[in-house]
């Protein structure tokens, strides 16, 4: 793995950290009501998609297992189309997406590290 695919990728996992933090164990019905939580968590989605943008096409097709054209095409979403996200799925993505991606992406540094 290239230099800076490994940096890339603790990076991105930085990122998944703060997301889970700021997100917490809060329910959809307090998600939903929180524009402050939303818009962080979404600041966070757009990060760790922009982070993905630049890791190389070599480690990507590597690990093709990991959904990396949707990741990046939800960051454009929240990036250019905030208002019409549907929150629901938001939601879902910090809940359900980000630890599975965050275990993936440890694998692939531990992986690669051996």
């Amino acid at each position: 793995m290239k230099h800076r695919d490994r940096i890339v990728i603790q990076k991105i996992i930085s990122e998944i950290n703060t997301g889970l933090a700021i997100f917490g164990k809060i329910s959809l019905e307090d998600f939903n009501s929180d524009e402050t939580i939303k818009r962080a968590v979404c600041m966070t989605a757009i990060n760790v998609g922009e982070l993905i943008k630049i890791l190389t096409d070599d480690i990507k097709a590597k690990y093709n297992d990991i959904p990396w054209k949707e990741i990046t095409g939800f960051r454009d979403i929240a990036a250019h189309k905030y208002e019409a996200l549907n929150m629901k799925d938001v939601y879902d993505t910090l809940k359900d997406d980000f630890p599975i991606l965050k275990v993936s992406l440890q694998n692939i540094l531990d992986k690669e590290n051996d």
